[in-house]
């Protein structure tokens, strides 16, 4: 029942050359890269944050390090949170890949899709969500219900975590946005996730400051409900 804030990485040198970067080792954040991982840790500066959880790969430590400085927290790596693993397709030229046959069936049918000596979309979903949703249940035990978190991760990873907690099905998950240094907000409640914002770079975070505990005796801090609200939301007061 916590909240979940999914980052993309700042802009990398590969984003910028038309290479499809996947796990290949040395790709790091380009200078406007490391100047959007700034300026998103100024915007999250007023967020407490419970956890940070990152992909093991190098863009993605270099982002969260800005939004560590001046917090006691380290950043806890998880493998699941890792880029696809596109196999033989790794370090090659986008211009090159549109041509391959594979390439339709990532477009058009990627649930089908198994990249040559990688691994599958499917895959990549399965172990990517199966990763936040215990990871959520986790930081939720140890920090309670009210408690954000950040995982840091890839776009096509971030994009089949949204697609679930959406209710799509990985087919249709190339029909979602997910800009460098982005963020997309998730709650996941007992019934059913929340999504709340999805590709935001820019807008104001204060909804995401959990309220302060009221003053008095001691109370259970209150459980954000799984009901939808019917009518539509009032928004943020």
């Amino acid at each position: 029942m916590t909240t979940l804030i999914l980052l993309r990485h700042g802009r990398s040198s590969a984003n910028t050359s038309g290479v499809l970067a996947g796990r290949a080792p040395g790709v790091e954040l380009d200078d406007a890269g490391k100047g959007q991982a700034w300026a998103l840790a100024q915007r999250l500066k007023p967020v407490p944050l419970a956890e940070v959880v990152t992909s093991p790969l190098e863009r993605c430590q270099q982002t969260v390090a800005p939004l560590l400085a001046g917090r006691e927290l380290t950043a806890r790596v998880a493998d699941e949170l890792a880029e696809v693993d596109y196999g033989d397709w790794t370090g090659r030229a986008i211009k090159t890949l549109v041509k391959e046959p594979l390439w339709r069936v990532v477009q058009q049918h990627p649930s089908a899709a198994v990249f040559p000596g990688g691994e599958g979309l499917a895959g990549m979903q399965a172990r990517a969500v199966a990763a936040i949703r215990s990871l959520d249940a986790k930081i939720a035990a140890e920090h309670g219900p009210l408690a954000v978190w950040v995982a840091c991760s890839h776009g096509d990873v971030i994009k089949s975590v949204l697609a679930d907690a959406l209710g799509l099905h990985l087919d249709s998950f190339q029909r979602i946005m997910v800009d460098p240094c982005s963020i997309s907000v998730v709650v996941y409640t007992e019934t059913r996730p929340f999504v709340l914002r999805v590709n935001d770079v820019g807008g104001d975070v204060s909804g995401l400051i959990p309220p302060p505990p009221k003053r008095g005796r001691r109370r259970k801090p209150v459980v954000p409900s799984s009901d939808a609200v019917v009518g539509g939301s009032t928004g943020v007061s």
